[in-house]
């Protein structure tokens, strides 16, 4: 007899291969290792934790950008200036200031003017300049003259890296007292420069006129847009020293000249060395003509001991063929421990810097002034005989 079917079984489909127990059969039949199934319980969850994560950042998304066209229109920009009243707001007094050319951009100078009737001399203080006008820092130093004292100037030490320099030198100028209502004291601030022309900062002109010469006066003056320096007119010399303590070289290289009055002829530069204030050697450079700024670029040495170094004076003149074949200096360079200003800071960096040549470019002064600091008495022309 045959086996009756199994009320609780499904039916077999037709047209299928009924296969029953296969994929049971197959995962039983295996034989799985413990860390293979917590390895897989692992990335299972990790799959589904990024799932979440997915889904609540799109979610963010979509809020974020429902919301932002409303919020640009509650927040914008235009509607934010429209409701401001311009003509309420006040503007930068520094901005107001400039544009309105106010004085005080070219900076301030400290002076104090006192005047001696006993030696008749005007007696300058200079204390210290604030606020200058620059591209950054400067090397700021002062030029103080006199109107009635054509070629008479004082220079102050340079000052590095400061728009506030604080000079505190004194200068004295001879000024008679009838002389004294038309005088003007003039005061110029430079920026120093080594190898290029020194930039102007700020310039003073003070009527001496309009001071009582009974009572010291100390106070601020306001610095005036920079003009032109009549002195620069005379020309400049470029020219490098270069002391060795050891050996006692000191060593002067003549580089060129600039600046010259085209009416000058066969410029030539004499350079002597004096010692104790008197004469003691001198060499001169070779002749150029036709030319009013001369290239010479020759070297001379001295033999300066050390222990003399601070008592010699260094006087480089620019000579020129005038009239009547006699030769006059036009202008001259003084260095050493009694120049002041520029010439006076650049013995100083030679001696300071040894072995090292140091250039710079000086303002050429008139002669007179240049022997009346040296003491020098003025030479006796004598007459020339005409054939």
């Amino acid at each position: 007899m045959g086996r009756l079917p199994d009320p609780q079984s499904t039916p077999t489909p037709i047209g299928t291969t009924a296969m029953p127990g296969l994929i049971p059969d197959l995962v039983s039949g295996i034989i799985w290792p413990h860390w293979a199934l917590i390895v897989a319980a692992l990335a299972a969850g990790i799959l589904a934790v990024s799932c979440l994560l997915c889904a609540i950042c799109c979610c963010c998304q979509r809020r974020h950008h429902r919301k932002k066209p409303q919020d640009k229109e509650v927040m914008s920009l235009g509607s934010a200036c429209s409701s401001t009243t311009t003509h309420l707001v006040q503007p930068d007094v520094e901005n107001l200031e400039s544009s309105l050319g106010d004085p005080r951009r070219w900076g301030r100078m400290q002076l104090s003017l006192a005047y001696d009737f006993g030696s008749q001399e005007i007696k300058v203080g200079l204390k210290q300049a604030a606020d200058l006008r620059a591209e950054g820092m400067a090397d700021p130093y002062a030029r103080v003259s006199v109107s009635t004292q054509a070629g008479r100037r004082h220079e102050t030490k340079v000052h590095h890296g400061t728009l506030c320099p604080i000079f505190e030198e004194t200068c004295s100028f001879h000024v008679p007292p009838a002389e004294l209502p038309s005088a003007t004291l003039q005061v110029q601030v430079l920026d120093f420069k080594r190898f290029s022309e020194h930039e102007p900062l700020g310039d003073l002109c003070l009527p001496l006129g309009t001071l009582d010469p009974q009572h010291v006066m100390e106070c601020w003056y306001q610095l005036g847009p920079p003009g032109t320096n009549e002195a620069e007119q005379m020309g400049e010399l470029c020219l490098s020293l270069r002391y060795v303590p050891s050996s006692g070289r000191l060593t002067v290289v003549v580089l060129e000249a600039r600046g010259l009055s085209p009416e000058l002829a066969e410029p030539y530069v004499k350079v002597q060395l004096m010692l104790n204030r008197k004469k003691w050697k001198k060499k001169k450079t070779s002749t150029k003509k036709g030319t009013t700024a001369p290239y010479f670029n020759e070297a001379f040495t001295f033999l300066v001991p050390f222990s003399q170094v601070q008592n010699v004076d260094l006087v480089l003149a620019v000579w020129v063929r005038g009239l009547q074949l006699r030769a006059e200096p036009v202008g001259k360079v003084l260095l050493g421990p009694r120049a002041s200003g520029q010439p006076l800071q650049h013995w100083a960096d030679m001696l300071a810097h040894a072995r090292r040549p140091i250039t710079q470019w000086h303002r050429l002064q008139p002669a007179k002034e240049v022997d009346r600091i040296l003491a020098l008495q003025p030479r006796l022309h004598l007459p020339v005989p005409h054939p």
